[in-house]
């Protein structure tokens, strides 16, 4: 399928269900669209359960999608066989979000690196050996930590070894789960710097998902919101802090907490009251309505489609779009 020359990444409708149960099913991700452009930084935000890891372990083909199409450089991922899939895995990597649980304690981080490299067989003996000392010095760790296990490392530590894992496959694109979620906040800042740094170094292209806004402010290029398996904004990274749309992004907005005291009890935050609507078996309209402030009549019946209300600007909302 041909898409444009400068997008590595092209998500349309994307769905991934899953059965609770026998008939229920729930919708973690229910008909999410964007693309990513090579060298571009997407960060995907929203509160724990809106599906945005699904979302990105989806879009990896970690999970067989329910639905939709993810068209990496001009292939449908979702339909690749066997051979093909292997050397997709060269190409996207994943970092994930707990630093403690995802390297094996058995293994030393020499083998953790390593790990791809063995399965695909690029290097053996000492240029084997020679490329997890390069990769470990990357990520500003040294080759005497080769030789060592996981639990001697600190957190942060530990997430420098998965992102040396990552790039031992040389990929084109990451998905970072939350990587700097589990992180002291003194070390959060250290790791989204070393992966913008690397992304300059290596031209990669990341899908960067966290809920801490601040921080995806500062890594991302453009920012999809999320709610209960929907995108319901998506924009620049400075134009969606200067001029949020959607009512969900804007509560979101003015939940970010500010060091200074005088500045953030100036600042009307806005409350979000009323039940969380289920993903399982959802009702028909807009998944966000009973916790909206200015909820219409078609918000009840019609679910909005995410559409350009301004420029580069795309919002699913009944506000700013007609029913479709």
């Amino acid at each position: 399928m041909k898409q444009a020359d400068n997008v590595l990444i092209q998500v349309k409708d994307l769905k991934k269900y899953f059965k609770v149960g026998r008939k229920a099913v729930l919708k973690a991700v229910d008909g999410v669209t964007f693309d990513i452009k090579k060298g571009e930084t997407i960060g995907l935000v929203g509160e724990s359960g809106c599906g945005k890891t699904t979302c990105g372990r989806t879009v990896m083909g970690l999970y067989k999608a329910t639905g939709g199409e993810v068209i990496f450089d001009g292939v449908n991922v979702h339909h690749l066989k066997a051979d093909e899939k292997k050397a997709f895995t060269r190409k996207s990597q994943i970092i994930f979000q707990d630093p403690y649980a995802s390297l094996n304690p058995r293994m030393t981080v020499g083998d953790i690196v390593a790990s791809g490299i063995d399965i695909h067989k690029i290097y053996t003996g000492k240029k084997r050996m020679d490329r997890i000392y390069e990769l470990l010095n990357l990520v500003g760790l040294n080759k005497e930590h080769a030789s060592r296990f996981p639990h001697e490392f600190s957190g942060g530590q530990r997430q420098r070894i998965g992102i040396a894992r990552a790039l031992a496959m040389e990929p084109q694109f990451i998905v970072c789960d939350e990587p700097i979620s589990a992180l002291d906040v003194s070390i959060q800042a250290q790791i989204v710097n070393l992966l913008i740094k690397l992304q300059r170094e290596y031209g990669l292209t990341y899908l960067f998902i966290a809920h801490d806004l601040s921080m995806v402010r500062h890594i991302s290029d453009r920012v999809g919101v999320m709610y209960l398996g929907n995108m319901v904004e998506l924009t620049s990274s400075n134009e969606l802090y200067k001029n949020p749309l959607h009512p969900y992004t804007s509560a979101l907005m003015t939940a970010i907490p500010i060091a200074d005291p005088k500045t953030a009890r100036s600042i009307n935050r806005v409350k979000l009251e009323g039940e969380v609507a289920s993903p399982i078996n959802p009702k028909p309209g807009c998944k966000f309505s009973s916790r909206c402030n200015y909820v219409k009549p078609e918000c009840l019946t019609s679910t909005p489609k995410l559409l350009e209300v301004e420029k580069n600007h795309f919002v699913a909302c009944h506000l700013f779009n007609e029913v479709q």
